[in-house]
């Protein structure tokens, strides 16, 4: 299981994320990330994405604390967010009763 997460905001708030991002706690020892990522077009504007993994059992601490993570951002004009949780192929089959 990972938790995907995108981020999206327009290149003339890059100077407040940029400030905001600096301010966020630290991980809780339990999660790792990789990325963020950033991706950036002119005329659309800046996207992140991340990775986040945990081991199962911290997944209500761990979406606890990426809603509180992204919030943190809330108010930058322009800013959105989504947060996702993917299953593995055998994970996903557990939950229709094929493995």
């Amino acid at each position: 299981m990972v938790t995907i997460t995108r981020i999206s905001f327009p290149t003339e708030s890059s100077k407040e994320m940029g400030k905001r991002f600096m301010d966020i706690p630290p991980l809780p020892t339990y999660i790792t990330r990789k990325g963020p990522y950033v991706y950036g077009e002119l005329g659309v504007g800046i996207q992140l994405i991340s990775l986040w993994e945990y081991d199962p059992s911290k997944m209500g601490e761990a979406n606890i604390f990426l809603g509180n993570y992204y919030a943190h951002f809330i108010g930058v004009p322009g800013y959105t967010y989504n947060i996702g949780t993917w299953y593995e192929v055998q994970e996903a089959f557990k939950m229709v009763g094929l493995a």
